[in-house]
């Protein structure tokens, strides 16, 4: 089997899919015969993506695995051909975002502490939908409150591997005009593995989807 063929397979196996594979599942595209282990699917993906340097088009992996997408710098001109689907969302869903991706896990109480106000059951509820944020345990205090999470669903659809590519909050806060007075060392806060907070993948400002997937 010639190396443009097992290129060529994986490519039209990320366009069809319409969301990140992962290596396994990429190798399994591929019969007992063929003798394709992760080492050779991992080779392409890497071809892939020297390929496609200096293109619209760019190989991405994120939490679930891999994709290829639009480039960040081009999605502002691609969204005008959807812009329908250009996604807004009011501050107060950012905010709250914000604080449990930066300083999860997070119960809905210290939500309201760092912001001032109550948090709206809709807003957490339109997170859960989204599977952006789930329950990741229970505070061991009094009335034992949720707590709350991110999910690899909200590292793909950021375009995310590791909640480690959280960007700074001082960027963050620039990108949405969002105000959070957060305890966080300098740029960042340390955060937890990404295996640890998101599960196994049963993981206005305006706030613009990520890159675009090239499923339509």
């Amino acid at each position: 089997m010639s190396e443009s063929y097992l290129r060529n397979v994986i490519e039209a196996a990320l366009l069809a899919a319409g969301a990140p594979l992962p290596v396994a599942e990429l190798v399994r595209l591929f019969d007992d015969g063929m003798r394709v282990g992760a080492q050779q699917v991992r080779a392409a993906l890497a071809a892939l993506a020297a390929e496609y340097a200096g293109r619209g088009i760019e190989l991405k992996e994120t939490a679930s695995g891999f994709r290829i997408q639009v480039r960040e710098e081009l999605t502002g001109q691609i969204s005008r051909l959807w812009p329908e689907r250009t996604a807004r969302y009011p501050r107060a869903l950012l905010e709250t975002l914000a604080l449990i991706a930066y300083r999860q896990p997070i119960t809905r109480a210290e939500i309201e502490a760092v912001r001032g106000v109550a948090v709206h059951p809709n807003i957490i509820r339109t997170m859960i939908e989204r599977n952006w944020v789930r329950v990741v345990g229970h505070r061991n205090v009094p009335g034992r409150p949720e707590l709350l999470g991110t999910t690899r669903e909200f590292l793909d659809y950021f375009g995310l591997k590791r909640l480690d590519e959280l960007p700074p909050l001082a960027q963050f806060k620039a990108a949405g005009d969002v105000n959070l007075q957060l305890a966080l060392a300098e740029d960042g806060v340390a955060h937890a593995d990404a295996d640890e907070l998101c599960g196994d993948g049963s993981s206005s400002t305006e706030l613009v989807a990520g890159p675009s997937t090239l499923d339509g």
